[in-house]
């Protein structure tokens, strides 16, 4: 269950899609006027999540690759539909308010890139924690947004009146300006405590100079694909001083043969190659360290 536990904390915590991944922003944006509609839109999109999750999962090895995409669309499209009858069946208010956007959950590019990046390759339960733990990151985010958006554009949380009756409301935060306004405040909270954020270059992930953080270990490709030139260029870097090591080795003891190459193999540099060239020398028997 550790691989389980994960992928409920990477969808909550690490890979947040809207606090972190930034995807989603269309659901997000429009749909957040209170934390009642921030939560009903977050949950549906769970709902399908899961689903989607668990039935492209287990038809992976039978879902052609060259068809994945409309196969994806075609699952997920199913799913959607049920929610959206059940919304309009058994939640009316819900569905005047969100009713709208629930159909376009069908290309909301978090359901097909957990799809695409996670269910199609992986077995069942995972897939469907994967789901979880996307859906209920996607709701946190909404409902927060949607909260803080009803708390200072009509004094009321979930509906209920709690700021006192001085208070006067700033309307716009309930209109499609506020939304833009609360997003960037709270990316700008995430910038500030250096929280992982999509925006945040200084996040503790960070290993190299990267504008999404650096958390490549995550990454399904439609995250930083913004930064595949400056690693293409760290890479060329790295073997072109792999290969000077080696060529180092080499000259400076040709009848070490691969005990020698396999030494400075990893240095980064000429002279770190020839550290561990001289190292070498002096650990094997009967040679000397002149020739380092």
């Amino acid at each position: 269950m550790n691989k389980c536990t994960e992928r409920l904390y990477n969808g909550i915590i690490k890979e947040n899609p809207t606090l972190v991944l930034m995807l989603g922003m269309c659901p997000t944006l429009a749909v957040t006027t209170s934390a009642i509609n921030g939560l009903g839109m977050g949950l549906s999109t769970t709902a399908v999540l899961i689903m989607s999750n668990m039935i492209i999962s287990a038809l992976r090895r039978i879902i052609p690759d060259k068809v994945r995409m409309p196969a994806f669309i075609v699952v997920v499209a199913s799913f959607v539909t049920i929610v959206d009858l059940l919304i309009q069946g058994f939640l009316p208010t819900l569905n005047d308010a969100i009713g709208i956007y629930i159909p376009l959950i069908v290309v909301n590019c978090i359901i097909l890139g957990r799809a695409e990046a996670y269910a199609s390759k992986n077995p069942v339960l995972p897939s469907i924690f994967d789901g979880i733990g996307m859906g209920l990151g996607f709701t946190i985010a909404l409902t927060i947004i949607g909260l803080i958006r009803e708390l200072l554009g009509a004094g009321t949380a979930f509906g209920l009146h709690v700021l006192p009756d001085a208070y006067e409301p700033f309307s716009i935060f309930v209109m499609a300006p506020g939304a833009f306004f609360i997003l960037a405040l709270l990316t700008a909270i995430q910038n500030k405590l250096k929280l992982r954020s999509a925006t945040n270059g200084d996040a503790p992930a960070a290993t190299e100079p990267l504008a999404c953080g650096g958390d490549c270990a995550n990454c399904h490709g439609y995250v930083c694909a913004s930064n595949r030139e400056l690693l293409e260029k760290i890479a060329d870097e790295q073997a072109a001083l792999k290969a000077s090591a080696k060529a180092v080795a080499k000259k400076a003891f040709p009848e070490g043969g691969a005990a020698v190459n396999i030494a400075a193999s990893g240095a980064r540099t000429a002279e770190e190659a020839k550290e561990a060239v001289k190292t070498q020398v002096n650990n094997t028997p009967g040679k000397g360290g002149d020739k380092a």
